[in-house]
């Protein structure tokens, strides 16, 4: 198969990218910026009917969550127009899309996990621009939904928690906040396995083990050999500066929709944490 991954870049991309590169048959195009610009309507339909793939896994978005508050129109543009070109593309070359999605799509007040059937009601506009590009995909394709995702690759919570770890004195985090923790390594296979199968519908795709961010904190420096009684819990109420976009705060997704295919069930958090951090201390 040919195979198209846009982000190839981030997190999620870069495992992919690494994945598919290790005795895999398949043939894989990654689109990132600089060289690509999936707002760019005309580049978008052209990159992909020049050289038509199987497969689109589209994983890039504008993530920055606080930002998307202060920038709506770029968040609009990265997240949901530029999902409405792939799409296009994709439909011109026969391709199946998956498409990667958030748990920010819900509202975070329900009491129990969210399952992929669940009605969204996103409080932010990273979450509304998310749900727009879910509404740009095809029935029979794929949406993947998934949560706290960490990485070797790129800027996120386990490395900044690793660099806090390495200080002195306490930190604070919120355990208000409880979802589930996701590793770019597992959610590459994950993602990987509903593009091939060309499964249709809507996916949990998250590492199991709900946790607040205060405990997943702890979790990490347990891993690392620090010292887990540094970590405080505070509100969210009590951050600050207050941050900008609302989260969720009930995060956890329900992998409901994966283990109905019979598929495998995902590892606990705490497995690929501790590769991950064994990989970044290698």
């Amino acid at each position: 198969m040919r195979i198209v991954v846009t982000g190839s870049g981030g997190q999620l991309g870069s495992e992919l990218l690494e994945l598919l590169a290790s005795g895999s048959r398949h043939e894989v195009i990654g689109l990132d910026l600089p060289d690509h610009d999936l707002t760019d309507r005309d580049h978008v339909l052209g990159a992909l009917t020049s050289n038509p793939p199987d497969l689109v896994i589209h994983g890039a978005a504008f993530t920055a969550v606080d930002a998307c508050e202060e920038q709506v129109e770029l968040a609009y543009r990265v997240n949901a127009a530029a999902t409405r070109f792939v799409a296009d593309g994709a439909r011109r070359c026969g391709a199946h899309v998956v498409y990667v999605s958030t748990d920010y799509v819900f509202d975070g007040t329900k009491a129990t996990p969210y399952t992929e059937w669940d009605q969204p009601n996103p409080r932010s506009v990273y979450g509304m621009t998310k749900l727009g590009g879910e509404m740009e995909i095809d029935p029979g394709w794929t949406i993947a939904r998934t949560s706290w995702v960490c990485g070797y690759h790129g800027n996120n919570m386990v490395k900044t928690l690793l660099r806090l770890a390495e200080g002195g004195g306490s930190v604070s985090f919120v355990d208000d906040q409880v979802g589930n923790p996701t590793f770019a390594s597992d959610l590459a296979h994950m993602v990987l396995k509903l593009g091939l199968e060309r499964v249709p519908g809507v996916f949990h795709t998250t590492n199991s083990g709900p946790v607040s961010w205060y405990g997943f904190a702890r979790e990490v420096f347990a891993a690392a050999g620090h010292d887990p009684e540094r970590v405080q819990p505070i509100s969210t109420q009590e951050l600050q500066p207050p941050r900008p976009a609302p989260r969720p705060a009930n995060s956890v997704l329900d992998n409901l929709a994966w283990r109905l295919h019979g598929f495998g069930a995902s590892r606990d958090f705490r497995e690929p944490l501790a590769e991950l951090v064994a990989r970044l201390g290698a």
